[in-house]
């Protein structure tokens, strides 16, 4: 995740980052502006078209199509970053709840092995639920100090929630720990399950294919039809417009896509690496 100070616009302005669209659409813009010189060069040299009323209208088209495609893409960002923002609000309650679990732990609890072992497997959830969300392959580092070995062709969060709750029900049993105390914490344990399960909803669930496909091939149409409309009143202005139309309404389109998926590995992707070293470091000082 790219971190940066909202309050310089300098920065903002100058600044080219990895992912940042201009990067990305320099090919296309760069067909774009032959294309447009294309058309405008034909217009003004050999067909005259200027004439035509019926061409000289075709800017109209455009006034009324381009209001319809702002809706589309506005719908289109939004949508987007509601996803964004569940994501984010997914793991602010899983920091919140192993924090809330650890405090309660850590007064129930009086051996100092059971207080390691959940001391340990708390953080180990959110480490396996970052990397079940990346595709990455387990690494037995993550259970260092303790008895765990997770099957790498199951389900690898449920495998260590399911640790937890076996070993939550294994303190009751034992009188280590009485009901009320148990039903206390099972909310922070059966959340667990539930985050992962609505971060696999998030992440398995991308935006339907035609409504993506549709809004790609709006934005084709609309600019590849637009010099023959601009080029009455710009002339061989119109290259650089419509370059700059086309780089505006194809970076809403970018950020989209990349944002609607807030678990891979893109720059404005969500930080869950760190976020589940930061629920590390807060379990291992209440317990």
């Amino acid at each position: 995740m790219v971190k940066y100070n909202p309050k310089d616009w300098l920065t903002f302005i100058f600044r080219f980052h990895e992912s940042d669209t201009f990067r990305q659409l320099i090919p296309m813009m760069i067909l774009i502006g032959l294309y447009s010189a294309g058309i405008a060069y034909l217009e003004i040299e050999f067909w005259q078209l200027a004439d035509n009323s019926h061409v000289k209208n075709i800017p109209l088209m455009h006034t009324t199509v381009g209001f319809v495609l702002s809706l589309l893409l506005a719908y289109r960002t939004n949508t987007a970053y509601e996803r964004w923002w569940e994501g984010r609000k997914l793991w602010g309650a899983l920091v919140n709840n192993s924090r809330n679990l650890a405090l309660k732990l850590s007064a129930y609890l009086s051996v100092e092995a059971d207080r390691a072992f959940f001391r340990k497997s708390i953080p180990a959830f959110a480490s396996v639920l970052s990397k079940h969300l990346l595709n990455e392959q387990l690494s037995q580092e993550l259970f260092e100090g303790l008895d765990l070995t997770l099957d790498q062709h199951k389900h690898s969060p449920n495998q260590v929630a399911k640790i937890l709750f076996h070993k939550a029900n294994d303190l009751y049993t034992s009188g280590k720990i009485t009901g009320e105390q148990f039903y206390i914490i099972n909310a922070e344990l059966q959340s667990f399950s539930d985050i992962c399960g609505a971060c696999e909803r998030i992440k398995n669930t991308p935006i339907p294919y035609s409504y993506s496909s549709f809004i790609k091939k709006f934005i084709f149409f609309y600019i590849m039809t637009l010099p023959f409309g601009l080029v009455f009143s710009l002339g061989y202005y119109v290259i650089p417009v419509v370059v700059f139309i086309f780089y505006v309404l194809a970076s809403l389109e970018l950020i989209a896509e990349e944002i609607e998926d807030p678990f891979g590995s893109d720059d404005n992707d969500l930080p869950t690496k760190k976020i589940a070293a930061n629920i590390k470091m807060h379990v291992e000082e209440l317990i």
